[in-house]
């Protein structure tokens, strides 16, 4: 793999997002070119290809055939839990959370980051790859994608410390409202195994979310990585009516650590994250 060094996540992530656009064009079966020429076709090494391929194969969006080449794997089946209120009150998480920039810049949205977050591809997207800690140690990887107009100045030091989404609001005057989100299982990538302190293809989960603020506007897309041996979800389904309770403000949602839509901001969800005891 490519020397980790400055833009090394950046270029990674580019790549990724470039060949899940080659996916998304594509029908189920479908061959996409191949590693040797999507290396010209990126400008990018073959190292970085070839983590980039390997996580989509993993993440079972791609299909390798021995000498054949690679194909777009066939659709997934969602199952979508909600709630009888499409609403849920989530216990809080354990430990201080924390954050490691790990890449910091201003760049165009592209065509599939524009598509979700309903901007031109030329329109400029503050993209930010940060570290998670808990109590120190690595918890997951995130990779956000936020409308640049919003948030004019957004300093490191918003995003190393304190909650994202208070900064947001009391900075920016931008109030989140709604988040879309999709889990699934995956494994690390060699790259990604070292930044969390795991060994290779070490069990993971994928947390993709859409966050759009009071008006309906799409603020931010995130894809996040956490490990699989220190995170899980459980469902809670409502199957008759209940006693109205009161809302549990010192919550997280899975994939979202404590304190993110706080201070009367909420989120639709139907899920729920929480830390394992164990490590």
């Amino acid at each position: 793999m490519d020397a980790d060094g400055p833009g090394t996540v950046l270029k990674r992530e580019r790549t990724r997002e470039a060949v899940l656009e080659l996916i998304e064009s594509r029908s189920p079966g479908d061959a996409i070119p191949s590693e040797r020429a999507l290396c010209s076709l990126l400008g990018v090494s073959r190292p970085t290809v070839r983590a980039a391929v390997d996580e989509l194969v993993a993440a079972g969006l791609l299909v390798r055939e021995h000498g054949r080449g690679m194909f777009v794997a066939p659709a997934k089946i969602t199952q979508e839990l909600v709630a009888g209120d499409r609403s849920l009150s989530v216990p809080q998480a354990t430990g201080a959370w924390s954050s490691r920039l790990l890449e910091f810049t201003t760049l165009q949205a592209g065509a599939r980051v524009g598509r979700k977050l309903r901007m031109s591809p030329a329109a400029e997207i503050v993209y930010v790859a940060r570290l998670r800690l808990v109590d120190g140690a690595p918890m997951a990887i995130e990779h956000l994608h936020i409308r640049a107009e919003l948030v004019p100045g957004l300093s490191a030091q918003e995003l190393e410390s304190g909650d994202l989404y208070e900064h947001l609001r009391t900075r920016h005057d931008v109030h989140v409202h709604e988040a879309v989100q999709a889990i699934e299982p995956t494994v690390v990538t060699r790259a990604e195994a070292k930044l969390l302190d795991v060994p290779e293809l070490s069990p993971a989960l994928l947390f993709e979310r859409l966050t759009s603020d009071t008006t309906g506007r799409p603020v931010e897309y995130v894809h996040s990585l956490y490990r699989g041996d220190r995170y899980r979800i459980v469902s809670r389904l409502a199957l008759g009516p209940a006693a109205e309770v009161a809302p549990d403000r010192e919550g997280h949602h899975p994939g979202i650590p404590p304190g993110d839509f706080a201070h009367g901001d909420t989120i639709t969800s139907s899920t729920r994250g929480d830390i394992q005891a164990g490590g």
